[in-house]
């Protein structure tokens, strides 16, 4: 849960209180009826098959040796399909057609709900400043990981015929 401190209807304090069997923060103030009920993030995620191979890509921000599918945030009023190719757009400068959706997963850690799609690509790779590099990987050869993408990614292999 974020560590607000103040409601940002009347500005006292927040505190924790158990209300519909989990904690959440609750304004202090009696006659305001603030809740704060920390619902997760909705996020896209594009497992890019571009001619033939799986894109990975690296976050600014990230380790050296994690790589991962493109993630980004729908826009208000934007439907989940056209954010995909939105953010494909965006960070690798490719034409993306949506195939299908691979999956709803929740992404706990990041209190997140990922919508993933399998998207088929064309152009020339040109990464936006939010990527470090990016690697194209043979899809017999993709290793899902254990959190966030990572199981929309084991399921599309499995779909697919792909052991892993």
């Amino acid at each position: 849960m974020p560590k607000f401190q103040f409601c940002p209807v009347c500005s006292h304090p927040l505190e924790i209180k158990w209300l519909d069997n989990q904690d959440r923060l609750v304004c202090t103030n009696p006659v305001c009826s603030f809740v704060h009920y920390d619902n997760p993030t909705p996020v896209v995620a594009a497992l890019i098959e571009h001619e033939g191979q799986i894109l990975l890509a690296r976050a600014v921000n990230w380790p050296p040796d994690w790589f991962g599918l493109i993630t980004g945030f729908l826009e208000k009023n934007e439907h989940p399909a056209e954010a995909v190719l939105r953010e494909v757009k965006e960070e690798t400068n490719l034409d993306g057609k949506v195939i299908e959706l691979i999956g709803l997963y929740t992404f706990k850690q990041m209190n997140q709900i990922i919508m993933a799609y399998h998207v088929q690509t064309q152009g020339i790779i040109t990464l936006n400043e939010e990527l470090a590099e990016y690697k194209l990987v043979p899809p017999a050869q993709v290793e899902p990981w254990a959190f966030g993408t990572g199981k929309a990614v084991a399921d599309w292999l499995a779909k697919k015929g792909y052991r892993l």
